[in-house]
């Protein structure tokens, strides 16, 4: 039955990539209020999606947030469930003027699908919803029943989700949860992520004088806002690039030997990296490797800095104001609202005098490991393998997905994390895309995957 299904998708492939257009036409950047209609759109394309395969429910549901969409097909009570979590909510798209294509009007180059969205998520999301139509249009007896968890405030930290899940338990009892939100370490290879970091972040707020000075009258007297602020954001880290901040590693375990071995087997060309990202070195903390930095250990990043003047040429003033805003990534069995308790007295410890100084919590989610010899990751690593033809790595991602931890608490049963994109496919970044070769190997190994698990 497996080769009628995998047929169909073959046969339904320009109609598949013309609908993935459109649903990467609408910009669902949840982030951004002026969008909150088309955040909506985004939430009403799939709920339609999920009727035309044939769903016997399908629905907007609401939260205190952006909506998310609930749908199920079962068939087979005695079958197991899967329960598949996604998101249709989309990164904003500056610097607009890096992109060679509008981030809204999808454009097929070289055997990939650029747009927002097109690996995170809404291509891989888009993969199972078309899986799930040709296992129920080729098969009578499908070997799985069908659960769709799709929300719209991923990108923001899933602020809504965890109260929903708590309330809606119930509903979404499943065997099993897949994510598709991840990437293969290279091409080619498979790969299932087992862990995944979690989030804490701050804005720092610096303010001087009751306006911008001149620096003429008053430079020299009054502190610069931008200079607190630059002072502050240098105090974060060591020479070494260890953190600074007090008990920022305090509930770390030491990493095993044998995961360290397992990560030491995921091969990383440093030298072709630097190329590719076009740097003259790579950095990091100081006695671990670049996998390990990236993965199993907690950061702390500056993600945005400003004040000031901005425009062309010089404007000689002392700005009245300066900001900074700050994400960490956590791992277990670090604790956000404890991490953001450390960031936000550290920030006020190193605050100079004569500035007022104010930290504002932003995105929180907690870090998520799973023991990878689960027979059901294991089962997602012979489907994985019958495609790809290589051998599975396991590996710890270095992003965050906040409601993974959130979902393995409330339902209490396996996350698999099966993700089809590549590291250099541009996400949250200008010129986002998707290799359609994945796109195509990837729904070929989620129907595999669906029919192992049936025989379970």
């Amino acid at each position: 039955m497996q080769k009628q299904v995998i047929q169909f998708l073959k046969d339904n492939r320009e109609r598949h990539l013309e609908e993935l257009q459109d649903f990467l036409k609408i910009p669902s950047i949840s982030s951004l209020s002026e969008h909150k209609e088309d955040t909506l759109r985004g939430a009403q394309w799939v709920e339609q999606e999920l009727h035309n395969i044939g769903f016997q429910e399908a629905k907007i549901m609401e939260t205190d947030g952006h909506p998310v969409v609930y749908g199920e097909y079962i068939a087979d009570g005695n079958a197991p469930t899967v329960l598949v979590y996604g998101h249709y909510d989309v990164q904003p798209v500056d610097p607009v003027h890096l992109w060679d294509s509008e981030p809204f009007e999808p454009t097929i180059r070289d055997e990939k699908i650029y747009a927002r969205g097109a690996t995170d998520d809404k291509g891989q999301v888009f993969m199972h919803l078309k899986v799930m139509e040709a296992v129920i249009n080729q098969d009578d007896t499908p070997p799985v029943n069908f659960k769709v968890l799709i929300e719209g405030e991923e990108e923001i930290g899933s602020p809504n989700l965890p109260k929903f899940a708590d309330e809606h338990a119930n509903q979404l009892n499943a065997d099993l949860v897949i994510v598709s939100d991840s990437a293969l370490v290279e091409k080619g290879k498979p790969t299932i992520t087992y862990g995944l970091r979690g989030l804490a972040g701050i804005q720092i707020d610096v303010e001087g004088a009751n306006s911008d000075l001149h620096s003429g009258e008053y430079g020299g007297g009054v502190v610069n806002p931008i200079h607190a602020l630059v002072k502050i954001v240098d105090s974060f880290r060591d020479d070494n690039n260890f953190i600074q901040v007090e008990d920022f590693y305090r509930d770390i375990p030491e990493l095993s030997q044998d995961e360290r071995d397992a990560l030491a087997r995921v091969s990383v060309n440093e030298d072709q990296l630097k190329d590719d990202l076009g740097v003259p070195a790579l950095d990091g903390e100081a006695g671990y490797s670049y996998v390990e930095r990236t993965s199993v250990r907690p950061t702390l990043e500056v993600n945005g800095i400003y004040g000031g003047f901005q425009g062309e040429g010089i404007k000689t003033v002392l700005p009245n104001q300066a900001t900074a805003k700050i994400t960490c990534r956590l791992v277990p069995d670090q604790d956000p609202e404890h991490i953001v308790q450390q960031l936000t007295k550290h920030v006020h410890s190193k605050a100079p005098v004569g500035v007022n100084v104010s930290v504002t919590p932003f995105d929180k989610g907690k870090p998520y490991v799973t023991p990878f010899d689960h027979p059901v990751i294991q089962k997602a690593a012979q489907a994985y393998e019958t495609v790809y033809q290589n051998d599975t790595a396991y590996v710890r991602g270095g992003g965050s997905i906040p409601i993974v931890a959130e979902l393995d608490r409330i339902l209490n049963v396996p996350v698999v994390l099966m993700g089809f994109g590549l590291p250099d496919e541009n996400l949250h970044a200008p010129n986002e895309h998707f290799h359609l070769e994945n796109f195509d190997q990837g729904m070929e190994t989620l129907v595999h995957y669906m029919y192992l698990l049936g025989e379970q």
